[in-house]
């Protein structure tokens, strides 16, 4: 899996000072600042502590089966911005370089609130995974007029989520990542539209390479 955060403090020193620091006991492979530099903390081949109790698909415990990549923002608690286009370049060009190397499937690439989505809401509704989807990197889900999923909760789990949460939680989780103009926690037509369009994509068929 490839997992994106926010680093949610105010400064990126600030953040990597922590991220450096074993007594933290959080970690992640790389960060990315918002002039576009890249620093990697953890080898790809070595396990990050940056997921925490975690979800998708199936699977748990998601720091032995994941890269993490930590992107310099203050996040909601101290005054959430725009992620600069340098450092989304930046971020893109790490993510295919990370996926050249590792065979993950498009499914797999999440936010933080994805795996996450009753304690997290990184890196969050202003990170442009549309962007990225459309250089190769994650997935993104065009919308057919008229068409939307009527069991909002069993698409949910389909795409990964945990079955047991608050069905609120789970939308507004998707929502950040995949209906960012709208995160209510509603299954809105547009909400439902988006679903319909991404479980087309993870029901696809792999192709052969």
């Amino acid at each position: 899996m490839l997992i994106l955060h926010y680093t949610g403090m105010r400064t990126a020193q600030e953040a990597i000072d922590r991220l450096r620091d074993p007594i933290s006991r959080v970690s992640s492979h790389y960060v990315v600042d918002e002039d576009g530099a890249v620093l990697r903390l953890v080898p790809e081949t070595r396990c990050a502590f940056h997921a925490g109790v975690s979800y998708w698909r199936g699977r748990s415990a998601l720091n032995g089966r994941s890269i993490g990549i930590e992107v310099v923002n203050p996040g909601h608690a101290w005054g959430y911005r725009d992620f600069p286009v340098l450092q989304l370049a930046a971020v893109c060009d790490l993510c295919l370089a990370i996926l050249s190397r590792h065979p993950i499937p498009a499914r797999n690439v999440v936010a933080h609130s994805d795996v996450a989505p009753d304690r997290k809401q990184d890196p969050g509704e202003k990170f442009d995974w549309r962007s990225l989807a459309e250089n190769g990197v994650g997935l993104w889900p065009d919308d057919v007029a008229g068409d939307g999923t009527d069991d909002v909760r069993a698409a949910l789990v389909e795409i990964g989520y945990r079955s047991d949460l608050e069905l609120r939680i789970m939308l507004r989780a998707f929502q950040r990542h995949w209906r960012p103009d709208a995160v209510t926690g509603e299954a809105d037509a547009g909400t439902r539209t988006r679903l319909a369009g991404l479980l087309r994509l993870v029901d696809a068929p792999v192709p052969v390479r």
